[in-house]
């Protein structure tokens, strides 16, 4: 049975790279160990390499605010070290079910993910080789990484997920409890061209080619043809379509032209230091509360992580009972 989930798995994790965090190196100084679980160490190392491109961004946010940095710095060591701990307490786990058992590890299904990812992300084996050594990893350590997310995964998966339902009387308890949730502002169905200006297409030229498209709309010609042929926002292959959105959605300036528009009316040129904007409001629809239809997935979501939460946290919690766990000074 273990081998059937564990095969099944591969399809789910989509080339990603393992779980952040895994252990690359021995420790080599005794004060560098921070966590002992089940004789296994964690060190100071593994939690700085788990916790790199997630400090690199509270550096862009709280740089300039040095108390607020360290604190945020100083929760995310924390974090990364319970994560790290939970991980070694499911590898273990796995190792005395195998043991008990008499499970191998389908080796092969680890060789076969690595070409795949290989194939989709690289191309070549080298070009992996080379992308490892940049990150300071070995093929080999990179290969335990896999190894080891795979187990963290498919145990996961075998001791919660499968387990979970939410019943429709769950949900419709939430909506009608969490009102507030689903309230929605006035709203515009909105499409919009966006003409920005460009090194080889000044203000000048901008607002040149604004007036001839207003003027090919007047003649009738479909906003939406228009936007797909000369929007430079990212909604252009869709025709400009930004579908229902409330105010907070658009810069300030913007939305008070947007939401003093009837269904149906359009905007002239919206001429600004960045380009030109032009804007058509197709549907207009006051505040709201959005209905159980439309909530439903969203509130069956909610409800199935926070029991996820719930369970994986019993499931840990038994695991830390029967395991032998020492914390060392983090700092």
């Amino acid at each position: 049975m273990r081998v059937v989930v564990f095969i099944a798995l591969v399809g789910c994790l989509g080339g990603g790279w393992p779980v952040a965090g895994r252990a690359q190196s021995p420790p080599t100084l005794v004060n560098a160990i921070v966590a002992i679980v089940n004789g296994k160490v964690i060190t100071r190392e593994d939690i700085e390499s788990a916790i790199v491109a997630d400090e690199e961004l509270l550096i862009r946010q709280y740089g300039r605010q040095a108390q607020v940095l360290a604190e945020k710095r100083e929760a995310l060591r924390q974090d990364a070290l319970e994560l790290l701990v939970e991980n070694e307490l499911i590898l273990h786990e796995f190792e005395v079910q195998a043991e008990t058992s008499g499970f191998k590890f389908p080796e092969n299904v680890i060789e076969e993910y690595i070409k795949t990812t290989i194939r989709r992300r690289y191309g070549d084996r080298l070009r992996l080789i080379r992308s490892l050594q940049a990150k300071g990893l070995t093929y080999e350590s990179y290969r335990k990484q896999v190894r080891e997310d795979f187990i963290i995964r498919a145990m996961t998966s075998q001791n919660i997920s499968s387990s979970i339902l939410v019943s429709p009387f769950k949900i419709e308890n939430y909506y009608a409890s969490h009102q507030d949730l689903f309230q929605v502002g006035d709203q515009v169905k909105l499409r919009m061209i966006v003409l920005a200006n460009k090194p080889d297409r000044g203000p000048e030229a901008t607002k040149k080619l604004a007036a001839e498209i207003l003027a090919k709309l007047e003649s009738g010609t479909p906003f939406a043809e228009m936007a797909s042929l000369y929007s430079d926002g990212s909604q252009r292959s869709e025709g400009g379509d930004w579908g229902w959105i409330e105010k907070s959605v658009l810069r300030a300036d913007l939305a008070e032209v947007a939401f003093a528009l009837k269904p149906g009316e359009r905007s002239g040129i919206l001429e600004k230091s960045e380009g030109c904007f032009l804007m058509l409001v197709e549907e207009t629809r006051a505040a709201h509360v959005r209905p159980l239809t439309e909530a439903r997935d969203e509130i069956e979501k909610a409800l199935r992580a926070q029991e996820e939460q719930r369970l994986r946290k019993e499931w840990l919690d038994r695991l830390k009972a029967k395991s032998f766990i020492k914390y060392l000074p983090l700092n």
